[in-house]
């Protein structure tokens, strides 16, 4: 994949699921339901891209999957990845998800059994 400033690294599967573990700590979701995040975005920049990634569709993946499931968990992973600087950066981006939240149903996760 291709960082933002230019550099490149391998996909790291662990990387991930570690961040998303981060973004998900002390809310009701299970590992099954976040390894399953990991799963689905792997697979679809797969499909998407034949070489390679820019990180930025890595994390947009990653947080489009956990806004669909806990909106906690998406507001923490974003603040990361977009790097929140101030209480403003939390607040647009909240207005955002409750606009959002009004005009358009997420999709839900489905669960793999």
């Amino acid at each position: 994949m291709v960082k933002r400033e230019g550099r490149r690294e391998a996909f790291d599967r662990n990387k991930i699921l570690k961040g998303i573990h981060i973004a998900c700590g002390k809310r009701p979701i299970s590992t099954v339901q976040m390894e399953q995040i990991v799963d689905e975005v792997e697979s679809e920049i797969r499909e998407a891209f034949t070489t390679e990634v820019p990180v930025a569709a890595i994390g947009e993946l990653i947080m489009a999957k956990l806004r669909a499931l806990d909106n906690v968990a998406y507001i923490r992973f974003a603040s990361v990845y977009r790097n929140f600087t101030d209480i403003s950066s939390f607040e647009k981006e909240l207005e955002r998800l409750k606009v959002s939240a009004k005009s358009i149903a997420a999709p839900k996760l489905t669960i793999k059994k």
